[in-house]
């Protein structure tokens, strides 16, 4: 099951929910993967950094945060995802606030599915995943 939750005040993006799980399930599947519980929390920069200060003992903002509970092929977790930062990256890498929103949502399932993003080659392998995920997309996930 696949759930979108809201939490730091801010408004849920106006995302078709279920064409979003939709590409997530087949993302997974294409990493040989199946869902079990994921949870995207969409909350605002104030209540990422609370979470990565609390579970992550990290003083920064960032655009998502995975907590992965997986067992075996069956991917479960949280992800929180950072709307203002969404928007702010949108802005920096002249892109449309859906776009960044779309890499951003898959970015978090790619970490369920065991890709690493701290080094170079891990990042840009990470990258090349979230392109190839993204060019599964017929159209946009906005409603």
């Amino acid at each position: 099951m696949i759930s979108y939750h809201t939490e730091g005040g801010v408004t849920k993006p106006k995302i078709c929910t279920r064409r979003t799980s939709a590409w997530v399930r087949q993302v997974a599947a294409s990493h040989g993967k199946t869902i079990g519980e994921i949870a995207y929390i969409f909350c605002s920069d104030e209540y990422i950094l609370q979470v990565n200060n609390q579970y992550l003992g990290h003083d920064y903002y960032t655009d998502v945060i995975t907590f992965d509970y997986s067992e075996g092929n069956q991917i479960s977790g949280d992800i929180f995802i950072s709307l203002d930062t969404v928007h702010s990256n949108s802005v920096q890498f002249q892109t449309e606030f859906i776009e960044e929103l779309e890499r951003i949502i898959i970015h978090g399932i790619l970490h369920l599915c065991g890709f690493k993003d701290k080094q170079p080659d891990a990042k840009a392998e990470m990258t090349r995943q979230e392109d190839r995920a993204i060019a599964l997309l017929e159209k946009p996930i906005s409603k």
